[in-house]
């Protein structure tokens, strides 16, 4: 089972990359656990610096946009 984590403060864009993820994987039908994590420390742990950014067992894949769910199931693969 795969970890994903959606790096945010809850900003609209936040919001979206979280949607898109739920959708990626109702779609791709892969077992995943989301994890939304909101505080500042923690993304900043990941060496992100602008949010929303997406990690996938533990790596970051995206920052600073929101990628589509067929680009998310793609990285989720």
């Amino acid at each position: 089972m795969k970890l994903v984590q959606v790096l945010g403060t809850g900003c609209p864009k936040c919001t979206k990359l979280a949607e898109n993820v739920q959708a990626a994987i109702t779609e791709s039908g892969i077992e995943a656990t989301v994890e939304k994590v909101t505080d500042i420390m923690r993304i900043t742990s990941f060496g992100v610096m602008m949010t929303p950014a997406l990690a996938i067992d533990g790596t970051v894949k995206v920052v600073g946009k929101v990628p589509s769910a067929e680009d998310i199931a793609k990285l989720l693969q």
